[in-house]
């Protein structure tokens, strides 16, 4: 296996030559780098989230703020509502906060991963990324599929997470000193396309031949896996209140869950306890159904109470009359998007 390895870089980047997805953020192998810019906002986006998923917000975003300079002059209201529905809303506050500070550097972003890592919200991964991709640095590059890659590759048995490390180093010694940016590119395609979590088309890998965990006959077996630990469900109560076709929004505190978002008034419940808060306003309450929705650590069941009152007077919060005919454009994330829906159908 290990004299193996001088010869997995060329069969990697032959098939990604002839193989490479069409994807709007990339540049085709053989072309010149993507626009750094580009780089950056689609691995931003690609965190937890899937290939099919970004592509819409990547053009909306493009669209409407098509440097990084226009999208460090945005509002944090407009850009969290364009993020609305991506999900890990942290990283849309982590993208203005980068953005702002690029720009402030004359809109030009660092071409080394250590100068990359000292932007605001760049980890490891996406350091090396754009270093790889925008800049052509040498640099190891490991997301998800990469990862089921290299421990197929090398029949890594150790489990994830506790493994990375491991995976990175494993990695390292197969990126090559050119191209790393198409070796990682391609790999991430492999795990996308061929070398996929559940019956792996080894048949069309260019690696098989040298794949462990293809030659032990397991390849599903990789990449190993901690026992997953059952996530605690907390309960909530959001609070529908309207008058004159508008419902009332609140913007939520900048830091914790849904941080910088609008959304509708709820009890106080967060990620470590139920909530327990009043309604925002006295008067007649009636319960309107319940939402579930899954964050990273926990589950959350979300009650809708409804207020029955008459014109009611502005709550003491702060917030904002929102049209209803507009509520699609209020950036609502998923959670209160689907509470607004069930509102709405009991009112239908």
């Amino acid at each position: 296996m290990d004299a193996s390895r001088d010869t997995i870089p060329d069969k990697v980047l032959d098939w990604y030559d002839a193989h490479a997805r069409t994807l709007p953020w990339r540049a085709a192998p053989g072309t010149p780098a993507p626009d750094p810019y580009r780089v950056w906002l689609s691995e931003v986006m690609l965190q937890q989230t899937t290939v099919a998923a970004v592509k819409d917000y990547f053009a909306k975003f493009t669209s409407r703020w098509p440097t990084v300079t226009d999208l460090a002059a945005a509002s944090d209201e407009d850009v969290m509502a364009a993020w609305a529905g991506l999900g890990y809303y942290a990283r849309a506050r982590n993208l203005l906060a980068c953005a702002r500070e690029v720009a402030a550097r004359g809109g030009v972003f660092p071409n080394t991963e250590e100068g990359l890592r000292a932007l605001p919200g760049l980890g490891a991964y996406t350091a090396a990324a754009v270093a790889a991709i925008a800049f052509g640095r040498r640099a190891v590059v490991v997301d998800a599929n990469v990862e089921r890659v290299v421990t197929r590759l090398f029949a890594l048995d150790e489990a994830l997470p506790g493994a990375r490390p491991a995976i990175r180093a494993l990695t390292d010694t197969i990126t090559p000193d050119t191209r790393a940016g198409d070796f990682a590119q391609a790999l991430m395609d492999m795990g996308a396309t061929v070398c996929t979590t559940r019956a792996p088309r080894c048949l069309l890998c260019p690696i098989s031949a040298d794949c462990r965990a293809r030659a032990m006959g397991e390849p599903e077996r990789f990449p190993v896996k901690a026992p997953k630990k059952a996530k605690p469900t907390r309960k909530g109560r959001a609070f529908w209140i309207e008058r004159d076709e508008q419902v009332w929004l609140v913007r939520r505190a900048d830091k914790g869950m849904l941080g910088g978002m609008r959304a509708l008034p709820d009890d106080g419940w967060s990620a470590r306890s139920d909530g327990h808060g009043e309604p925002p306003i006295a008067g007649r309450w009636e319960s309107a159904g319940r939402v579930g929705h899954v964050f990273t650590h926990f589950a959350l069941e979300l009650g809708l109470s409804v207020h029955l009152g008459d014109s009611p007077v502005d709550p003491m919060s702060e917030g904002e009359w929102w049209p209803l005919d507009r509520l699609d454009e209020a950036g609502l994330p998923t959670l209160f998007a689907k509470a607004a829906g069930l509102a709405l159908a009991e009112m239908a």
